[in-house]
């Protein structure tokens, strides 16, 4: 097992790998840990420096039910299945998940007649428990909603969950499960051969018997690599606001609207991290690269989280960010193998992908049987237990006995966040270390609070130089 950012890529004989996943976010990271539990030769290969620094580390951090799927897609099956999963794969890995259950609040007469059709809509998904609530029962719930909501249809089982964990969960128990992780290493272009695709780097050649193809936004791109045309994808841009901690007590449950053309629309959603978020918008662009928020889309969603928890108006806004979704102009995934390529597609992956991720995995390892890949006996994987980044949860600064064991855990660096001295190192002398700030921030929470680093920053800076030399 490597974890590789900088250096040539190894050759030779023996440096053929039996499959190769292209693309580290939370999809082609699943797949890559599903692939580990047999005896193969695996590669994950990340253009970016980090794992899950493309559309998995900006994102809405839903553990979504499936309720509002097409019934009888691709989709609908894989994230209902993919719930199940990672929310038992969340309690055995240490991810934080709070299940808060979801409101689907009508402001209007038309939203109010779709409750039922969708009511009965999650029931076609297997989703029997959603209950219509009136305007009344709906503000015992959630007494700082505003004015002249009508009802909502109630959604048990909605969660919010830690997708920065999620994604490098995955990688770290592929990684320690024997697979090799290549990150700054985008593929150039790909030579078909038998028995072994050959892979262009700017750091050299990879040579593989099957290709998996998780790039996400630039899933398109790649398929072209590889001589396939069958979609394009249009990058759909989420922004999003997050309000202080303060805001917290505003909101009880998961408030999503009534679903629109463009999406599932403007929520508003604590999150695991004890923040509360507003979003997103759906623009959809023509630059893959656009991921800056604009004064237009921000404004937009003030105004709208104004109607929906006028409160939230008044708190601190801590972060704004940006996500692109991958939109293919086809309300489903587009998951396909091509067996004469010995090759298998993962586009389309949009807002669900994080919850179906692991059933996602499951079905392309069958996808690639169908391509001829024997994989051989399961074999267990190396178990792993993440650091906990949720507030629902023990924290080391409240740990009285880790800090007594560890006095590291009681040496707060960031205070906005409350991360100490001790999960900053362990970071850096985890399976896959952080490359920067940002990937130190997913890592730990350091650097998201409202002072966005400008108290801890000169601090982490020169633990970073302490603790990353290795990493360079």
């Amino acid at each position: 097992m490597s974890v590789t950012r900088r250096g040539p890529l190894p050759s030779g004989a023996d440096s053929a790998y039996d499959v190769v996943v292209v693309g580290a976010g939370v999809v082609g990271s699943a797949i890559a840990r599903a692939l580990a539990r047999h005896p193969l030769r695996i590669a994950l290969v990340e253009a970016a420096d980090d794992v899950g620094d493309g559309t998995s580390k900006a994102n809405t951090a839903i553990l979504h039910t499936g309720f509002d799927a097409t019934p009888g897609t691709l989709e609908a099956g894989l994230v209902r299945t993919g719930h199940r999963l990672l929310g038992a794969y969340a309690r055995e890995a240490g991810i934080p998940v709070e299940p808060l259950g979801a409101l689907l609040v009508a402001w209007d007469e038309e939203q109010r007649a779709a409750l039922p059709r969708l009511a009965a809509k999650a029931g076609r998904n297997g989703h029997r428990t959603t209950r219509i609530l009136t305007a009344a029962e709906l503000g015992a719930r959630e007494p700082h909603l505003g004015p002249g909501a009508l009802a909502a249809l109630e959604v048990p089982g909605e969660s919010v969950v830690c997708p920065w964990t999620t994604t490098l969960a995955y990688a770290t128990q592929a990684v320690r499960s024997g697979a090799d992780l290549h990150l700054g290493c985008r593929v150039e272009s790909v030579g078909r051969g038998d028995p072994h695709h050959r892979l262009v780097t700017p750091r050299g050649i990879l040579r593989t018997r099957y290709l998996v193809n998780a790039c996400g936004l630039h899933a398109d791109g790649f398929d072209a690599l590889v001589g396939r045309d069958d979609f394009t994808v249009t990058p759909r841009r989420g922004q999003l606001l997050v309000f202080d901690k303060f805001a917290r007590d505003l909101v009880r449950h998961i408030l999503l609207p009534v679903p629109g053309p463009l999406g599932k629309g403007v929520l508003v959603s604590p999150t695991v991290y004890g923040n509360v978020m507003l979003g997103p918008t759906a623009e959809d662009l023509d630059d893959k690269t656009a991921t800056g928020t604009t004064a237009e889309g921000l404004a937009g969603l003030r105004e709208q989280g104004g109607r929906i928890l006028p409160a939230l108006l008044d708190e601190e806004v801590t972060a704004v960010y940006a996500g692109l979704r991958a939109a293919t102009g086809q309300e489903d995934y587009r998951i396909a193998a091509h067996p004469g390529l010995r090759y298998v597609t993962v586009g389309g992956i949009r807002s669900t992908g994080l919850t179906a991720s692991l059933a996602i995995a499951d079905h392309v390892l069958g996808l690639l049987a169908d391509c001829g890949l024997h994989p051989g006996p399961e074999r267990p994987l190396a178990p792993v237990r993440m650091p906990n980044l949720g507030e629902a949860f023990p924290r080391p600064y409240r740990d009285a006995a880790r800090i007594a064991a560890d006095p590291a855990f009681g040496a707060i660096v960031c205070h906005c966040e409350r991360v100490t001295r001790g999960e900053v190192r362990d970071a850096f002398a985890s399976t896959i270390p952080p490359a920067g700030p940002d990937g130190l921030r997913r890592r730990t929470r350091a650097r998201a609070g409202r002072c966005q680093g400008h108290f801890c920053g000169a601090e982490l800076r020169a633990m970073s130089e302490e603790y990353g030399k290795g990493n360079r």
